[in-house]
């Protein structure tokens, strides 16, 4: 089935309000989810809704809950999240971090006691469009097994970078989990009844599989790359973890949530604005204009790949497994009392 982003969009601002959140974060965390449907990242877009509304329903997440902000160093700030809606805090963080560049020309912020905020790539790009180059990351519950290993000891820690291009152009993103697979893509195939490829999945008998079931089962992710997206990740896990105080997934004392670290340099500090979009847009026309390969249509640049799916989507709507829609009215259907 297909639906409409402002139709996605209303029945996320009503699930978030009859969850206990106020109507400003409800319509900016549900922008944020359906922005994710839109570009392509089902995996973070509105199904998230029914962990959101479960972990407020558990007290893991606090609807009304507003972060604080600290300013310990010259270039640096923490956010404390208070366990509100992640997106909300992240949002802080973000901003906070834009202006720390206006006066330091780098910036670093942490966010504690973090909830899932969502598409790490929503947050770099925002910090591109305004001429900065921008990095983060963060640890989260363990389910990935360790290149070699057959147990969870990993989060699936998501890296994220971005940098501005020409004007009229969006920005170069990359945004990827350092598992093989995002979970929430997995739960996606799940809900579709679809197999994935093999080497990401390992069933609760450490057997690789194609069978998403197998991971909620008791299976586990795999890093992605073998050993490369296993370093990758145990560098996440240990600065996002313990920057953040989050604590590391595996270990005693984590704290669960989502230990988020974002970086900004801000470009005119170091070169000139206009002369680096103008480079940038030169090298990314040249990688577009590189002959296909055997079998491949073009050459794309990161971030291309979402904009396209953005303009495909808003023309023709967004595709919704059934089973996932259900789930989304069936949170309104358990708030109001009907079968």
């Amino acid at each position: 089935m297909k639906v409409t982003s402002s139709e996605l969009g209303k029945l996320a601002v009503r699930i978030l309000l009859d969850a206990g959140t106020n109507l400003v974060d409800a319509k900016a965390v549900a922008g944020s989810l359906v922005e994710s449907n839109l570009t392509g990242h089902d995996s973070h877009g509105v199904r998230r809704l029914v962990d959101y509304v479960a972990r407020i329903r558990d007290g893991r997440i606090d609807p009304r809950a507003r972060p604080d902000v600290d300013h310990p160093r010259p270039g640096t700030v923490v956010v404390r999240g208070n366990r509100a809606l992640g997106r909300i805090a992240a949002g802080v963080a973000t901003r906070e971090l834009r202006a720390l560049t206006r006066t330091h020309g780098s910036g670093v912020a942490v966010i504690q006691d973090c909830n899932h905020v969502g598409r790490l790539g929503e947050y770099v790009g925002f910090l591109a469009e305004h001429d900065l180059v921008a990095l983060a990351f963060g640890n989260a519950d363990a389910t990935v097994a360790p290149y070699g290993g057959r147990e969870r000891r990993l989060g699936t820690n998501p890296l994220a970078w971005a940098a501005p291009r020409a004007a009229d152009r969006p920005p170069i993103v990359v945004d990827w989990a350092t598992s093989g697979v995002a979970e929430g893509k997995l739960a996606v195939a799940r809900d579709r009844g679809e197999r994935v490829p093999e080497g990401l999945v390992l069933d609760p008998d450490g057997r690789p599989t194609t069978d998403p079931g197998d991971f909620y089962a008791g299976g586990a992710l795999l890093p992605f790359g073998g050993h490369k997206g296993y370093g990758l990740s145990v560098l996440i896990e240990v600065v996002g973890g313990l920057l953040t105080g989050m604590g590391i997934g595996s270990l005693p004392g984590y704290r669960g949530g989502f230990g988020t670290v974002l970086v900004a340099v801000d470009i005119g500090s170091l070169t000139p604005v206009e002369r680096f979009r103008e480079q940038a847009e030169l090298f990314c026309r040249e990688l577009v204009g590189t002959p296909p390969a055997q079998g491949s249509g073009e050459v794309l640049v990161p971030g291309e790949p979402e904009a396209r799916t953005r303009r495909a989507r808003s023309r023709d709507g967004i595709p919704m497994a059934e089973e996932t829609w259900r789930e989304l009215h069936g949170l309104l259907k358990a708030k109001e009392g009907t079968p």
